[in-house]
Formats: C-alpha cells, sequence, structure tokens
C-alpha cells in the first residue's frame, strides 16, 4: 500500500494556507517534506503537524510555542507532551481570558458612546 503524498499545491489548498505560509513552515522546520529536485511532497506526518499548527494558531499560540510542542512529542514521547500541552493550554487560557475581558470593556465604552452620539441626534 503506498503512502499517500500531497504536493506542494495541493497541501496548500487541503489547509487553505497561502504558498507563502506553507514556505514558512518549512523554513522554521515545523515541517519537512520529502524534496525530489524542485518539487516537495508531504506525508501523513506533514498533514498531522499541519492539523496541529493549525488548530494551536486557532487557539491563540505563537508558532514557537507550537514548535517546542512538537520537538517535546519527537524527543520525549507522548507524556512529557502532554503534560506541556496542559501548562501551554493554561497559560493560553488564562491569555483568552484577559482578551475577553479587554474585548467585554471595548465593546461596552463603544457601545456607551454610539448611544450617547443617537441620543445627541435626536436633541
Amino acid at each position: 500500500m503506498a503512502v499517500q503524498r500531497l504536493t506542494f499545491k495541493e497541501m496548500c489548498a487541503k489547509f487553505d494556507v497561502t504558498p507563502r505560509t506553507l514556505r514558512y513552515y518549512e523554513y522554521i522546520e515545523l515541517l519537512k517534506p520529502d524534496r525530489e529536485g524542485r518539487a516537495r511532497f508531504y506525508g501523513p506526518r506533514d498533514s498531522a503537524r499541519m492539523k496541529l499548527i493549525l488548530r494551536g494558531r486557532k487557539f491563540g499560540f505563537s508558532l514557537e510555542d507550537i514548535r517546542q510542542w512538537l520537538l517535546i512529542y519527537e524527543k520525549e514521547g507522548t507524556d512529557v507532551q502532554m503534560k506541556a500541552w496542559i501548562e501551554l493550554a493554561d497559560g493560553q487560557l488564562e491569555e483568552l481570558a484577559e482578551q475577553r475581558k479587554q474585548l467585554d470593556q471595548a465593546m461596552l465604552e463603544l457601545q456607551r458612546l454610539r448611544d450617547d452620539t443617537a441620543k445627541a441626534l435626536k436633541s
């Protein structure tokens, strides 16, 4: 059974990323495609890593946090990885809670300004 490999273009399409993004992830060594001449081919490992990278980005993790987490997995296995993940997740949950608080405050202030402006127009 042949291993499914994606071309550069197929990888961009599958994960809805720009070529520049994909090249950057390679440059910082988050992905390591097989190379045949100038062509790049991405195997199941790269697809799995890309899913984790995009999920991490969605949750607001930095690429460096994601890279460190992937390195831990490669070098130390899943128990260490899961403990590191819990620590990263705890920190990110705190960060997201702070961002939510700031966003809620900004929305309240904007609503007040909007309402004050609407009242001024009616008088």
